[in-house]
């Protein structure tokens, strides 16, 4: 960025086309003379190749002038720069891969690749968030601590499969170790994304108990119930005739979630498949948006100098000029 700081002085710059109107106007109108008793010297006098320059004095002048002029409104450049101050969300996402996740209604994929895949694109859509993932099965434990290098956690999250725990669903358990990972957070808001396609059926904590738990440190959680409704296609592999397909009812205990929800003050939402599975993550994405605040302002530096010194330099110029090379006779 470039500015004046005091422009009004530009305004002089209008007597430039004065003075050199003044000065073509002296030209035209002086004459010298001079007498000499025999003009057959004069004339064997070769004619000065600088009569051409003679104006360069003037432009000189001039150039001094101007320069002047503009360092009396003080040129400046400036350079923007800008603060950004965010307030983080810590987000923990705790899913759910217990051996029914294996279902697949959530064609072409199964339940857990299809939320892997999901969360993934969450993940990626977040900026200046700390976020984290909890896997639950019988036992809960955390697959990646919050952090804020995305890649680390989505190379976590390919790692995730079915069989790295104990079969079972084990809610209360994975809101608990959720619990701990962020009761020491001093994020401005603090949330768990829950995704479970079952029912409680493993764990030493019970899954109300351990909401209120959460709400007593400010935890928000969001419940997602994923399955389509009635039944779902489960994969059985049978070592003498290979892979087969069975028919299991979904049984996904939706009063249990949609209550941690309530309780902690998220809110529960039924995936049937990935389409609708993609919209409740944009849609919890669009209600946990983080706060960015950007402050911008400039720095101004003087210049002024340099045209001086560059005013003072002609000046010099012309100085010695006028009395070496264009020297007037008195």
């Amino acid at each position: 960025m470039f500015r004046f700081a005091n422009p009004e002085f530009l305004f002089l710059l209008l007597a430039i086309p004065a003075l050199v109107f003044w000065y073509i106007r002296q030209q035209q109108n002086s004459r010298g003379t001079l007498r000499y008793s025999n003009l057959g010297i004069v004339k064997t006098v070769k004619k000065s190749p600088l009569k051409k320059y003679r104006h360069v004095l003037f432009v000189l002048r001039i150039l001094v002038i101007i320069l002047l002029i503009v360092s009396f409104a003080r040129p400046q450049s400036g350079s923007t720069e800008e603060e950004i101050l965010t307030e983080g969300i810590d987000i923990i996402l705790a899913m759910d891969i217990s051996s029914s996740m294996l279902a697949e209604d959530f064609k072409p994929k199964n339940r857990l690749e299809a939320a892997k895949a999901v969360a993934a694109d969450f993940v990626k859509g977040r900026k200046n968030d700390r976020i984290g993932m909890v896997v639950f099965a019988a036992k809960s434990f955390t697959q990646c601590p919050l952090t804020l290098d995305y890649g680390i956690l989505l190379r976590f999250m390919e790692e995730v499969k079915i069989g790295m725990i104990e079969d079972g669903t084990a809610i209360g358990m994975a809101i608990a170790n959720c619990t701990n990972r962020l009761r020491d957070s001093k994020a401005k808001s603090k949330v768990v994304i829950l995704l479970t396609d079952g029912r409680n059926n493993r764990g030493e904590i019970d899954p109300v108990t351990a909401a209120k738990l959460s709400k007593a440190f400010k935890i928000r959680i969001y419940t997602i119930g994923a399955g389509k409704r009635g039944d779902a296609l489960y994969p059985v592999d049978d070592p003498i005739f290979g892979r087969r397909y069975v028919r299991m009812p979904v049984q996904i205990d939706e009063e249990l979630l949609r209550n941690i929800a309530q309780i902690t003050g998220g809110q529960y939402f039924r995936a049937t498949d990935e389409t609708s599975l993609e919209k409740i993550y944009r849609e919890i994405g669009e209600m946990e948006k983080t706060k960015i605040e950007v402050k911008e302002y400039t720095r101004y530096k003087e210049l002024f100098l340099n045209y001086l010194l560059v005013a003072f330099a002609l000046l010099a110029l012309e100085i010695v000029l006028s009395n070496t090379q264009f020297r007037k006779l008195p």
